[in-house]
């Protein structure tokens, strides 16, 4: 089988959600088997941040399920959350 290569996105762009509109400023992604499972760093208008975990099919259309990792897309995500300093920032603090 040959490698899926995660879709290009660009970098900032908008979000909208019920809450709050924002722009998505930093995102690791990963183009496993089934799915691009992603974490993204948001910013809300506001000034405010979250962490979005979510997945992209692999026509990079956005889903809106739960997020379901193999271990070989957690190791993927891993090498992605370099190029994601913010991102990677706010997630170790998640685990410490």
């Amino acid at each position: 089988m040959s490698a899926i290569r995660p879709a290009a996105r660009t970098l900032p762009r908008p979000f909208s959600l019920h809450w709050g509109n924002g722009r998505i400023v930093e995102e690791a992604t990963y183009a496993g088997q089934h799915h691009q499972p992603s974490l993204q760093l948001l910013e809300f208008e506001d000034g405010s941040a979250a962490v979005r975990f979510c997945y992209y099919d692999h026509a990079g259309r956005f889903q809106r399920s739960p997020l379901i990792v193999s271990n070989d897309e957690i190791a993927g995500l891993k090498d992605a959350l370099a190029a994601a300093p913010r991102l990677r920032s706010l997630l170790r603090e998640l685990v410490s």
